[in-house]
């Protein structure tokens, strides 16, 4: 076994380029004779576009083109296609409105992109913008669900009611007979805030066309971009996919927001053709607060059924679930197959029911973010939980322990269709009293009662659901897209590694974690380990990254790869050493024969591969390179519990939180280090949900939030440090035994911080408050309760 394979804690080598400032991030590459794009976009919610007049934009000084609506629709360009087919509760398939590149008649949201204006410098291209006169038919806005769903105003004229669709899962009827039986029934409402994605880096690109050879090439900031060339390629641009490549470079930060088809992809693409001319944009972060996919926004009422004991007996949720004005890649499947599947949470719950109504609206298309569902599910179980150990006057801990699926009943089928293949939640609900101080809180929350302060402690177990697989179920499912991965090992002739992953990282860091398992399985140094990623031109078809899905989908390819690798090796090997192939064990970069002290390295046999020389050329093909897919059986199943102590000032309404405490399961763990870094950031952005971020559009559609003056991000002190914990259970169907780490933080956190605040203020009547929990929501509900 490797010093540097699986579980060690090597620094991340890919952040001497970030931190020093070396990185290539798209807007670090520049095209010889490039030209700037800027996009004019809608200043209105809701609007019939009688003319569009360019001319004075045309005529502006550097402007090269102005393309508009007209133009895409002359080409007969497709449009942006979703990538997930829900079907209703009627057995109806939901309702799909194009998704224009450029709007055509109608722009539907504040930062719909009207025209692009390419000019020799992006501030020529601004001026010109500014140029454009559009000629607006207003008409009246739907900002919140309930009033599109009232009818009346229109997104899309042929939705009367704005209704995408009508979803339910679960066992309706045996739901029912649960709550009719009931001794005890929580009952609460509340919405699930509307999120921001603020990666570091925003959102990018270069479209060029090589008139010598037809390809285009496409430079985008992406986290999977074998999709975006399969979704822009097949049904928006409608080039064979051999003459198109996309080139994902240094991403700084996704977090979800960049693993779909953006309009301005292919605009950049299809314009770079006409033009003649490569093409570059790069997003402001104004901009990309009215044209990068939002997040979460459900308004939910939510059950939580129980027995005079406290036993669970039946839960059910009735969610609506903003979709924006269009559908974005993956957007339905966020509030049904991610979150209703994780309504069982912990908990051996008989009965669950769940309907999902997706509802339009005039703003921004909302998709998945950091946690897609689970943070949604985790939030509506938890809080439920929290609620009715308060209500039914129960211990929050003992609820939990009375209902926790035990170790004896894995595999677990729940009643919303996952089945659990392993898990230890009661050892890690232990693990996070423990880490947490529990046992002394009564004491701290008397020393904040003496300074005249309100303490609170919440805690959030939760489960999730990784991988987004096996390809088949995804189908059943509504998935438009196969969800395997795969890899290629290139071993060079000195025995150094090539590891082409379809993986993609931007912050995950993969360069060093995919290192550290062909360290481990190849025996070589992780430093002659090279990670090639992101360019559709050298690595094989992938999916990217997204869901957790890197090393408990990616890594099991590579190491399939790996194995394939040492198979062929043992032929070299044996024929080297004269024994029998079946004598021959690989151990520590080393071919051995069993019982005897031969052996040759793994170098030597590259080399050999390579110069075959003295090789069995009759039976084993000379190169030594190997490609492997790998489809799941299972989704994997990481969980945790965290912990959260508050401290509430009632003059101000202020919330600061003391301590934060996380117990996680993640399986195997391929690099400690790394999975804090992780699941740290998570719970910073888990936070920021619960306490300050909050995406608040007005009446009329107008973005509130549209930068970092009205939009508020956590920083460093918002958080304390925290307090971390890990524990192994080895997912029991991939290789390495890994479950995912990179959403936890973000899915377990909002329902632990939020039941921390509910739980300091319930001394003082106050039963609810929304997120984000800001001094002025808390102050207003303690000056209601007085």
């Amino acid at each position: 076994m490797s010093e540097n394979g699986i579980g060690a804690s090597l620094k991340r080598r890919e952040d001497v380029r970030f931190l020093t400032g070396r990185g290539t991030y798209t807007d670090d590459l520049n095209r010889p004779g490039q030209a700037h794009v800027a996009f004019l976009r809608s200043q209105v919610a809701n609007a019939k576009i009688n003319g569009i007049d360019a001319s004075a934009a045309e005529a502006a000084p550097g402007v090269i083109r102005v393309f508009t609506g007209a133009d895409t629709d002359a080409a007969e360009l497709g449009g942006l296609p979703c990538g997930w087919l829900v079907t209703d509760r009627h057995g109806e398939p939901m309702k799909e409105p194009k998704h224009p590149i450029l709007v055509s008649g109608y722009a539907r949201h504040v930062g719909d992109p009207i025209a692009a204006i390419v000019a020799e410098s992006l501030h020529e291209a601004r001026d010109a913008a500014e140029r454009i006169v559009v000629d607006f038919e207003e008409l009246p806005p739907v900002v919140d669900m309930d009033s599109a769903l009232a009818g009346g105003a229109r997104v899309h004229a042929d939705l009367p009611d704005n209704l995408c669709f009508d979803w339910v899962f679960g066992d309706e009827e045996a739901t029912n007979a649960a709550f009719e039986s009931a001794a005890h029934v929580t009952r609460i409402e509340f919405a699930n805030n509307r999120l921001v994605p603020n990666a570091m880096e925003p959102r990018a690109g270069i479209g060029e066309y090589n008139e010598a050879n037809g390809e285009y090439t496409l430079y985008t900031t992406s986290q999977n971009p074998h999709v975006i060339r399969l979704l822009m390629g097949a049904f928006v641009l409608s080039i064979p996919e051999h003459k198109l490549r996309i080139v994902a470079p240094d991403v700084g930060g996704g977090f979800g927001s960049k693993i779909y088809h953006y309009a301005e992809e292919a605009l950049l693409t299809w314009a770079s053709r006409e033009v003649g001319r490569p093409l570059k944009w790069t997003s402001d972060r104004s901009e990309a607060f009215v044209s990068d996919a939002h997040a979460r926004d459900h308004e939910t009422v939510a059950e939580l059924a129980l027995d005079s004991n406290g036993q669970f007996l039946g839960l059910r949720a009735d969610t609506k679930a903003n979709m924006g004005a269009y559908l974005s890649t993956f957007a339905p499947s966020i509030p049904t197959y991610l979150h209703a599947t994780l309504l069982a949470g912990q908990y051996a719950t008989p009965a669950i029911h769940c309907r999902v109504q997706a509802v339009f609206t005039n703003t921004v298309a909302v998709d998945a973010y950091r946690g897609a569902g689970r943070p949604e599910a985790t939030y509506v179980v938890e809080r439920l939980v929290e609620t009715a150990a308060r209500e039914m006057g129960i211990d929050r801990v003992e609820l939990r322990r009375r209902n926790l699926v035990q170790p004896d009943q894995f595999p677990y089928q729940t009643p919303v269709a996952l089945e659990y293949d392993t898990g230890d939640f009661e050892t890690v609900l232990d693990t996070a009293l423990e880490i947490s101080g529990y046992d002394g809180y009564e004491d701290r929350k008397s020393a904040s009662e003496e300074r005249g302060m309100l303490r609170g402690i919440g805690l959030s177990s939760y489960i999730e659901a990784c991988g987004i697989a096996p390809s088949a179920v995804a189908g059943a499912l509504g998935a438009r897209a196969g969800l395997y991965e795969a890899a290629t090992i290139r071993v060079n002739p000195t025995g150094s590694v090539s590891v082409l992953t379809g993986c993609h990282s931007h912050g995950q860091g993969h360069e060093t974690a995919f290192a550290q398992l062909v360290s481990e399985y190849l025996g070589v140094d992780t430093e002659a380990v090279e990670i090639v990623h992101g360019d559709t031109s050298k690595i094989p078809f992938g999916m990217g990254t997204y869901g957790s899905r890197s090393a408990a989908v990616g890594g099991p390819a590579i190491v399939r790869a790996a194995e394939k690798i040492v198979a062929k090796g043992k032929k070299i090997a044996a024929h080297l050493m004269e024994a029998s192939e079946a004598d021959v064990v690989f151990e520590n970069g080393e071919f051995k024969v069993a019982g005897t002290d031969k052996s040759t390295d793994f170098g030597t046999v590259a080399l050999t591969a390579y110069v075959p020389h003295n090789y069995p050329i009759e039976t084993v093909e000379p190169g030594l390179e190997e490609t492997a897919y790998y489809d799941p059986k299972n989704f994997t199943f990481p969980s945790g519990t965290h912990v959260c102590e508050v401290e509430i000032d009632p003059q101000t309404g202020s919330v600061t939180i003391d301590r934060f405490s996380a117990a996680d399961d993640f399986g195997t763990v391929i690099n400690p280090m790394i999975v804090h870094g992780q699941v740290h950031g998570g719970l910073v952005q888990g936070i920021g949900q619960a306490l300050v971020e909050n995406c608040v559009y007005d009446e009329d559609g107008q973005l509130q939030s549209a930068s970092y003056m009205d939009y508020t991000m956590p920083r460093a002190d918002d958080v304390p440090s925290f307090t971390l914990e890990l524990r192994e259970t080895a997912c029991t169907h991939n290789p390495l035994g890994v479950k995912g780490c990179g959403e936890a933080g973000a899915i377990g956190s909002p329902a632990a911080v939020m039941n921390a605040v509910h739980d300091a203020l319930a001394s003082r009547g106050v039963h609810h408050v929304e997120m984000p929990a800001t001094p002025a929501r808390v102050w207003r509900a303690l000056q209601d309760a007085a």
